[in-house]
């Protein structure tokens, strides 16, 4: 997405974070099943073009449905929640909003909060 087209920086408390997560996850895992309904793995390396490009989109629409509600989009059903010194961190299927990240150490440095 070009920049000029990103949505304004929003910052979250972790009960507005918490309160968005149940809209997060619906959208996230409708995402997933429908890559999923392709018939595609966790792999996605080895696709044909055609099943890339389905899977493509449908990443795509997913991410700019969760980055214009003020989320920021990690990774592959990754999202994290900007709190304005670090992020609230949730990866699907997680039930629950469970991890913290600082800006710097990312993933790899989450700690679980609840």
């Amino acid at each position: 997405m070009p920049k000029d087209q990103a949505s304004p920086k929003k910052t979250f408390s972790y009960d507005e974070a918490a309160a968005l997560l149940p809209e997060v996850r619906r959208l996230t895992e409708e995402a997933y099943q429908r890559v999923a309904s392709l018939g595609v793995g966790p792999a996605l390396d080895h696709l044909q073009a055609e099943a890339r490009g389905q899977v493509d989109e449908i990443v795509n629409a997913w991410a700019q449905a969760l980055i214009v509600r003020g989320l920021e989009v990690k990774g592959l059903w990754l999202v994290d929640f900007d709190n304005g010194s670090g992020y609230y961190c949730w990866r699907y299927p997680e039930e629950g909003l469970h991890f913290y990240h600082s800006y710097e150490e990312g993933f790899r440095g989450r700690m679980r909060i609840h």
